[in-house]
């Protein structure tokens, strides 16, 4: 298995369009770190002109204007009975972390400091799907329309020994340019924002407790990877079965693009829950912005494992038994 991966690897890294997508990779990182940093300092700019230096300073911090009106609105929704407990168990630890942080006077991470960038380069993700869908989509589907197929299925290695090898490649590519992606990221943050105050918070189950810059960057890049690891195998499996790679990229990222907007208008069903959807995003349990406001992580991960069995399922079963005599 470990000589079919590394035939596979150097199979693509022999092709330039791989090293081209290194490029694209970091160029969109900078560009997409170049646009924060504009907004950055445009927010800056305002706010500077905004302010009026002869007002008196008030005691009260500005965060703690925000912070009380987010727990009063918390508060408002929990004296909903309709709620899931699910939903009030997510909104009583929001509560409690910002009850901590007002009582304490400890001021949020604040989102265009060196660690807020840091805490949150889920950005990296949607480059990293789009490159990888590519490679997805053409590893089996390549070996058709180059005629390869044929030499490759002749050598004393079952099927499905190959296929395997190819589908981790793809998976193996695609870490290696999150990793790749995310040092860049790391080292434009470091240059380009300049270190906060706040502090990032959460509620253990216990007691409210302070959150590792490094240890929520590395929890939020994995969450992120998950998007690229479904939608990869879906192209993975759209270029097994139907040998087009054209066709399995076009899904793949009709599926991405799209899969909010479906979700949304089918959020008031029952069967919204289960869609692909809505679970591809794992980010979304750690930004609170979910598009089903029930769903919670572990019911997330058990759909999506369903779909990636019945992906595999649908590749393994056609890669094997086709006939490619013809």
């Amino acid at each position: 298995m470990l000589k079919l991966m590394q035939n596979e690897w150097m199979k693509l890294w022999n092709k330039k369009g791989t090293w081209v997508m290194i490029g694209i990779m970091l160029l969109l990182t900078g560009a997409m770190m170049g646009v924060m940093k504009f907004i950055d300092t445009q927010q800056s700019t305002f706010t500077e002109v905004e302010n009026n230096p002869s007002a008196e300073v008030t005691n009260a911090p500005s965060w703690k204007g925000p912070m009380n009106d987010e727990l009063a609105y918390l508060e408002m929704q929990l004296a909903d009975d309709t709620l899931s407990k699910a939903e009030r168990k997510e909104l009583e630890a929001d509560a409690k972390v910002l009850e901590y942080r007002l009582d304490n006077d400890i001021e949020p991470v604040d989102s265009f400091s060196k660690e807020g960038m840091l805490m949150d380069p889920s950005g990296i993700g949607g480059t990293v799907l789009l490159l990888t869908v590519i490679v997805a989509a053409g590893i089996v589907a390549s070996e058709f329309s180059q005629g390869t197929i044929k030499m490759l299925l002749t050598r004393p290695v079952k099927r499905w020994k190959i296929l395997t090898s190819k589908f981790l490649t793809v998976n193996l590519f695609g870490m290696f340019l999150m990793v790749i992606g995310y040092i860049f990221y790391i080292l434009l943050a470091m240059i380009l924002f300049k270190s906060g105050t706040g502090q990032e918070l959460s509620w253990n189950g216990k007691e409210v407790v302070e959150v590792s810059v490094w240890a929520k960057s590395l929890y939020m890049l994995l969450l992120s990877f998950g998007s690229v690891f479904v939608i990869a195998t879906f192209a993975f499996t759209i270029g097994s079965v139907f040998r087009s790679s054209s066709l399995a990229i076009g899904l793949s990222l009709f599926i991405y693009f799209s899969g909010a907007m479906v979700t949304a208008l089918l959020a008031r069903y029952e069967i919204a829950k289960y869609l692909l959807f809505t679970h591809m995003d794992l980010t979304q349990f750690e930004t609170g912005v979910k598009l089903i406001e029930d769903v919670t992580m572990p019911f997330s991960l058990a759909v999506l494992a369903v779909y990636m069995i019945v992906f595999l399922v649908i590749s393994y079963s056609t890669f094997v038994k086709r006939d490619v005599t013809a």
